[in-house]
């Protein structure tokens, strides 16, 4: 009996890929890098599966054409899928949640630690041999432990970023498009509008996900809002941020700073325009890049694509 085709557009570990060839005929993408549309659509009609990047765009098109039964995306987002249209077509969807939770938490923390000790400048200042002397205030940063964080968008990640500020003794403010009672209970986290999070908060942390309703949520009139004082952290998605409107804010001293893993087109170059900037701390969209995290993820797509070609219902399908 021949087994099912997969075809994954990036090149895995042989050692998370193995277990599954005993019933999965796998082929994988050999390059490292966004796999070609050309590539990609010579191979929608010759596989039963499908496990994409974000780097993926389908749409209409694949999915009319597609042979796939599944398309496990290789992420907790799946803004580069169209969800409708694989509907329509009769192709399941599945991403990757709660198995890259709590260390999108510990980035996301990383991120406004860094901003707000200046972390990546002291780096610079030592490496650079600029550290001659003591001074009072060299490198002051700001104090982390009492302020206030406030959460836009409260889901699971949302929920373990809070847990994490507690520990902090930080007043945590949130806001959603739901109230989450059992989340304030548990994390003593308070609900507010989002105009009361923006102008109460030392630390915004945008963890809403992308739509339609949250596209540039963030822009100028949001920055307006702000403490000058404070600072705005980003590991969800980039075009929820207007970035010329994040921009004007750092420059002109509307916001403290930033920190950044995503951005509304990526990746981006070493002359993007936030770059430039000191108070500007960015990473390269490695909110779930740990190596445990990762393995967890490939492995959840595998378990979901396997589960689907057998006629069973998939762990984590999308809606």
């Amino acid at each position: 009996m021949m087994k099912p085709n997969v075809y994954i557009t990036r090149p895995l570990p042989e050692e998370v890929v193995a277990p599954y060839r005993d019933h999965l005929d796998i082929d994988m993408f050999e390059e490292d890098r966004p796999i070609p549309e050309t590539k990609l659509a010579a191979k929608r009609r010759e596989v039963d599966a499908l496990i994409p990047m974000l780097s993926e765009k389908l749409g209409e098109e694949f999915f009319a054409e597609t042979s796939a039964q599944v398309v496990a995306n290789l992420a907790v987002g799946y803004d580069n899928i169209d969800i409708e249209a694989a509907k329509k077509h009769g192709v399941t969807v599945t991403n990757t949640p709660d198995v890259l939770t709590e260390t999108t938490a510990d980035l996301t923390f990383a991120l406004m630690m860094n901003v707000a000790r200046r972390l990546s400048e002291a780096q610079s200042y030592i490496k650079e041999d600029r550290w001659k002397q003591w001074s009072p205030l060299q490198l002051a940063g700001t104090d982390i432990h009492h302020k206030t964080m406030g959460i836009v968008g409260m889901g699971r990640i949302g929920e373990a970023v809070a847990r994490r500020a507690k520990g902090f003794s930080m007043d945590v403010l949130y806001h959603n498009r739901s109230r989450k009672e059992e989340a304030e209970r548990e994390f003593g986290v308070r609900y507010a509008s989002f105009e009361e999070v923006l102008s109460e908060s030392d630390f915004v942390i945008c963890m809403t996900p992308y739509t339609e309703e949250t596209h540039h949520l963030f822009n100028e009139a949001s920055f307006r809002q702000m403490k000058e004082s404070a600072f705005f952290i980003n590991t969800s998605r980039g075009k929820t941020v207007d970035e010329q409107a994040l921009q004007k804010a750092l420059e002109e001293k509307e916001i403290r700073g930033c920190g950044l893993d995503v951005f509304e087109n990526e990746p981006i170059s070493a002359d993007h325009p936030l770059l430039q900037l000191k108070n500007v701390t960015a990473t390269p969209h490695i909110g779930s890049s740990t190596v445990e995290t990762r393995y967890r993820m490939m492995e959840l797509c595998l378990d979901n694509v396997s589960r689907v070609l057998a006629g069973e219902a998939p762990l984590t399908p999308v809606r």
